[in-house]
Formats: structure tokens, sequence, C-alpha cells
């Protein structure tokens, strides 16, 4: 049986410093420096949202070459002022190339980012699978999280909402995943685009990520 947990939130941005910004903003906190991704050209930050849970800013690095695919999480079709959003989130499994012969949220890709080495599912045209409602998929393949050494800025992931115009087709992926997230209130609606809100407990008390 596939079973799997929420992993990550991921930010599109134009910039990593417009999607810091737009965290700030949001949470009154600042994510930290994460570092490249060769393969995809792209660069992020990152704020610690719980033990093995993170908060991924993540944008086109305008110093790597350009990959010879469409990058990830749908940043080819950003302008430079698109608005920083949450667009995606990522969920992890144990068993990720059985997760993915079962359901249609792309081709698995081996990935590495300094010490880290882990397996993503990424459509071939770079989309976001059910424009972000669905998951990504990944598989760390690292002891350790890499939210494990990132500091801890007293934030934590309370809720995720996740809204599709055809909630059906999401709830059936949720389904066939398994997922639970200990702590974490997850639920889903319809509505006319897809979109996620995320609460998040900061510092300051209760703030929402959207």
């Amino acid at each position: 049986m596939l079973a799997s947990r929420i992993d990550h939130l991921a930010i599109t941005a134009p910039t990593l410093q417009a999607g810091s910004d737009a965290v700030f903003a949001q949470l009154g906190v600042r994510p930290q420096a994460g570092g490249r991704h060769a393969r995809m050209g792209t660069h992020n930050l990152l704020l610690r949202l719980g033990e093995a849970l993170y908060l991924e800013v993540i944008a086109v690095d305008p110093e790597a070459p350009a990959p010879g695919r469409p990058r990830w999480f749908g940043l080819d079709t950003l302008e430079p002022d698109t608005p920083p959003r949450l667009a995606c989130w990522v969920a992890r499994t144990d068993d990720i190339q059985g997760a993915a012969a079962a359901l249609p949220l792309g081709e698995v890709l081996p990935m590495s980012r300094g010490a880290l080495d882990w397996r993503i599912t990424v459509p071939g045209d770079g989309s976001l699978p059910l424009g972000g409602a669905a998951p990504t998929l990944i598989q760390w393949d690292t002891a350790a999280h890499p939210a494990a050494s990132l500091p801890d800025a007293g934030c934590a992931l309370v809720a995720l909402e996740l809204q599709h115009p055809e909630p059906a087709r999401v709830q059936a992926v949720l389904d066939r995943l398994h997922l639970a997230e200990p702590g974490v209130a997850l639920s889903l609606r319809a509505a006319a685009q897809p979109a996620l809100t995320a609460q998040v407990r900061t510092p300051q008390g209760l703030r929402r990520l959207a």
C-alpha cells in the first residue's frame, strides 16, 4: 500500500528576493539560503515548518544555463512581474516508482543539491499536477531529512487547503496515496481555479500563506 506525508510547500517567484519579500509580508519571517539545482537551472530559499517539513521559495537561477527541458514547478511560465504565490505542494513517499506508476504525476527524475540526493516526479512539460492541487512526489535518498538541518524560526504548518474546480480528481489522488500528516489539517474544496492556502503558526501568531 502506498503511504505518504506532506514533505514541503513551494512558492514560485520570478526572483528569490521577490519570494523572500512575499514570505516576510505574510509570515513575518524570512527563509534562509538553500542552494542550486543544476539540472533544472533553478535555486531556492528554505524555511523550516516542522521536523520533516519545510517551505521552499524557488525561482529560475539567472546565473545558470538553461536546462535542456522545461523547468519544474511551471517556472518557465513566470514573467518578471508575476507575483510570488503558493503554487504547489510535495508529498514524500518511500515507493516513488510505485506511486508514479499508479498516478499520472510525472516522470521520476533523480536530483541533487549539495549533499542531498532525491527522486521527484516532474511532468514532461514542467507543469503542476492538476494545477498544483495534486502533489508532486518525492523520495529522499539521504539519511536525514533536509528540514532537520534548518534553523527553527518558530514556524509550523497547521493546515493546508487544496482548491480545484474538479475536487473529485484531486481526492482520487489523495486516496491512492493514503496521505496523512499528523498535526496538519488537510482539506479540499471546489473552486473556480486551482489554488492552495496554508495556515502557519509563527512567533507572531497564526498567519495565512497563499
